[in-house]
């Protein structure tokens, strides 16, 4: 199967025999060595030397674990959103008693550093920013950068979904002054879902001290003091441990400069051979994705009819568009595991399933 959606992605082969691994004591010293080699490595990829854990969950939970570990109920929280994640990070804050106010752009726009800055610098201040680097939803990648930079101008904490990211794009989270960010193990991390990472600042760490919301299983203070042991504070998801360091092995391996630059070089082959077939990609082109390329549907397209046919009849799976743009986009993954040959396939399917579909490509 081509699967070519933006999450879980396909396994290097290394990293599926990883979790055929027999299970150990994950209190024993054997663990606490490869737990303290995979946080080096993860600190790697991450670009820092701040603190970097390993959660059992998705990385929603990484996400409710960023705010429940550095917010209070009443906290002022600047959420910026411009699509169905964005939204997402801003609800679990929501939830845990944040009085969020969304800084919303249009899905399929980048959100504007400047318009971020501007809203911070009106005031009231707030305790923290809510930032996705790349909105899965819309293939849309905002520029980290220079909305870290805004944010460091004023005393918030900058709190960022990498779930899509990280591995992906350039997120250089010591030089960028990012706070806490969270990824996931299913995407550029090469994974099977099941693990979420954080990495937590000095700053978040005065917050965490500070903050009031209820938290048990996600508390850092917890994975903080087991990791210095080399342990977690709940059983950890072993096998997919096991498949997480193979995958980041190869990573290191490979070198970051040389990953970012695949997936570039990916998404780019990608972008022109949807163009190709005359097709419009959705959103500013500017700030596309490297990990995902998400496309207009044409009028006349079956968005539904097309991910059936590409499934049943060339055994590629596409993703849809979510909430408001269902029906309206289809998506490309091109993260994690992928080489050129899964993309030409996938675009000589859809120049023969298009037509079934309702769009005639361009011959």
């Amino acid at each position: 199967m081509n699967l070519r959606i933006p999450g879980p992605t396909p396994c290097p082969e290394a990293t599926l025999q990883a979790m055929t691994r027999q299970m150990i004591n994950h209190r024993g010293q054997d663990f606490a060595t490869f737990l303290h080699d995979l946080t080096a490595r993860l600190k790697t990829l991450f670009q820092t030397k701040n603190d970097v854990f390993v959660l059992t969950a998705s990385g929603t939970g990484g996400m409710e674990a960023a705010i429940v570990n550095t917010l209070s109920p009443g906290d002022r929280v600047l959420a910026v959103s411009n699509g169905y994640f964005g939204e997402r990070f801003a609800d679990i804050a929501e939830v845990y008693g944040a009085q969020v106010e969304r800084l919303r752009f249009e899905w399929g726009q980048a959100a504007d550093p400047e318009t971020v800055r501007q809203r911070l610098k009106a005031g009231p201040a707030f305790n923290a920013v809510l930032v996705t680097h790349n909105e899965t939803s819309t293939g849309v990648t905002n520029d980290l950068a220079a909305i870290a930079a805004a944010v460091r101008e004023f005393d918030s904490l900058l709190l960022v979904d990498a779930v899509s990211s990280l591995g992906c794009t350039e997120l250089a989270t010591d030089a960028w002054g990012c706070d806490i960010v969270v990824t996931g193990s299913q995407k550029g991390l090469m994974t099977p879902p099941g693990l979420a990472l954080v990495s937590v600042s000095p700053r978040a760490w005065q917050a965490h001290a500070q903050a009031r919301t209820p938290r048990y299983y996600w508390d850092f203070g917890k994975c903080k003091s087991f990791l210095e042991k080399g342990q977690t504070p709940w059983t950890p998801g072993l096998s997919t441990y096991y498949a997480l360091a193979a995958s980041v092995e190869l990573m290191v391996r490979e070198g970051l400069p040389s990953i970012l630059a695949r997936h570039q070089r990916l998404a780019s082959f990608t972008r022109q051979g949807v163009r190709g077939l005359g097709l419009d990609i959705f959103g500013e082109e500017a700030h596309a994705s490297a990990a995902v390329t998400a496309v207009t549907a044409p009028p006349g397209l079956d968005v539904k009819k097309l991910l059936n046919i590409m499934r049943q009849e060339h055994d590629t799976v596409l993703a849809g568009g979510q909430q408001r743009l269902e029906g309206k986009i289809f998506r490309i993954g091109h993260l994690g595991w992928v080489q050129q040959g899964e993309i030409e396939a996938t675009l000589a399917a859809l120049k023969v399933a298009l037509p079934q579909a309702g769009f005639v490509p361009v011959a």
